[in-house]
């Protein structure tokens, strides 16, 4: 069993930076596939970033690339998202995924543990 417990959300102004960080335990974010997700009112929860357990390799949402950085922090056993020039449309609560299998798509349904969320509003 992985617990995922993100951190990091709060109010921003459009422009602003902001790094979410998702702590694991019970298991090395190494020896997991890892993913960011998030999901705005009455909408699906969308994937945004993910890494790849043995080699580290990124994928990001189309619409999110250049703009967000997701990267592993080994010594913290953290996987953290840096979200850089926020927009108002980056409103959502966000969300750590975890899978020990391996991953073949960019789909909720892939992954097995998830932590419970954290906000991110920003302001026009």
């Amino acid at each position: 069993q992985v617990q995922l417990v993100e951190s990091g959300g709060g109010l921003v102004q459009t422009g602003d930076s902001l790094r979410l960080s998702c702590a694991a335990s019970e298991r090395t974010v190494s020896n997991l596939n890892m993913a960011w997700f998030r999901q705005s009112p009455g909408m699906a929860r969308e994937f945004v970033a993910r890494i790849s357990r043995s080699s580290g390799i990124t994928l990001y949402a189309d619409s999110l690339k250049g703009r967000f950085t997701i990267s592993r922090d080994l010594a913290k056993n953290t996987v953290d998202l840096q979200m850089n020039s926020l927009r108002p449309e980056d409103t959502a609560v966000y969300y750590c995924a975890a899978k020990s299998g391996a991953v073949r798509s960019i789909a909720t349904y892939e992954y097995d543990y998830w932590g419970q969320g954290t906000q991110v509003t920003v302001s026009s």
